[in-house]
């Protein structure tokens, strides 16, 4: 069949058009007369069909990329929650390590404040008001932790731990000050002369004697042949064998800071020049060499090359 086409009626009242719709094979030609008003109404129904396609496409393709956008907007915004979560998670696990932190400087402050008996000025007093036979009560709004104020929880533990390390730091210089005095004190005491050089009794004592005809700048212990002589002190051997000034056999001992003690009479010496021996330590055997009547020993405690009185010293 061919196709159709539009032709004016003849007719001037009422002007029509005629579709006709002739087959391909010859057969009958078919007619189909349009009225003007049909084919406007058409026209019409055709463009208004058509504005309507083109509205409804519009607004479907307005409708599809809004939703992307506000999907993608969605998803931005979850991220971004995801994103603070984390971080407030991370905040919160700081601000619990500070304040873990902050709790052991605060027990090993308050031992080495035991220790050394040093009060240190502390401003951080937020652990004195905490009270630990669990009485004291507690309450007040629940409010979620956000980063702004768990930001300020660890400003104000970093500040709290800085106090305490600087605490920590004075501490550990009056420490380290104690420490040298107790060494001072030690030092002191273990050569300083204490004690008897050797057991026996007192046969002469120190000052004038023999009717003030001698002075005797030490003292004479007497007792068995033998008996052994011991440093009253720690100190270095500086003299360590015969003395032909009537001391017969002689330990002389430094201790240092101008004080030395003298050993006289000894049958024996078994120590050398330059050794180092402590209290108690045996230097030497008692005998009766150079000017002596009897077994004894004669011991001496001299300040700064002065004799004085040993028996302060025993």
């Amino acid at each position: 069949m061919h196709g159709g086409f539009l032709m004016p009626s003849d007719k001037k009242q009422s002007r029509e058009y005629m579709i006709k719709l002739i087959p391909s094979d010859g057969g009958t030609i078919h007619s189909i007369r349009l009225t003007s008003k049909l084919v406007k109404y058409g026209l019409a129904s055709l463009i208004g069909g058509a504005l309507l396609l083109i509205v409804g496409v519009c607004f479907a393709g307005y409708s599809f990329f809004s939703n992307r956008v506000d999907q993608q907007t969605v998803e931005n915004l979850q991220k971004a929650n995801t994103i603070q979560q984390e971080k407030l998670t991370e905040l919160a696990q700081k601000a619990s390590q500070l304040q873990s932190d902050l709790d052991k400087l605060n027990a090993t402050e308050k031992e080495l404040k035991s220790l050394s008996n040093i009060d240190v000025q502390t401003t951080d007093d937020s652990s004195a008001n905490h009270s630990s036979d669990g009485t004291g009560g507690q309450g007040g709004p629940l409010i979620a932790p956000d980063v702004q104020n768990l930001s300020e929880v660890m400003d104000d533990l970093e500040k709290r731990v800085a106090i305490h390390q600087e605490n920590m730091e004075v501490l550990r210089q009056a420490l380290i000050s104690q420490r040298k005095q107790q060494e001072m004190i030690t030092q002191k005491s273990i050569t300083t002369p204490m004690g008897w050089p050797a057991q026996g009794s007192i046969s002469s004592p120190y000052g004038f004697r023999w009717n003030g005809t001698d002075f005797h700048p030490g003292i004479d212990i007497a007792a068995d042949y033998g008996t052994p002589i011991r440093a009253t002190a720690d100190g270095v051997v500086t003299t360590a064998g015969w003395n032909s000034g009537g001391y017969g056999n002689m330990v002389d001992i430094d201790h240092g800071n101008g004080i030395m003690t003298r050993y006289g009479h000894a049958s024996s010496v078994i120590v050398a020049v330059g050794q180092h021996v402590k209290r108690g330590q045996v230097i030497a055997y008692m005998g009766s060499t150079g000017f002596s009547t009897g077994p004894h020993v004669h011991y001496e405690v001299r300040i700064n090359g002065r004799p004085v009185d040993p028996a302060g010293y025993l």
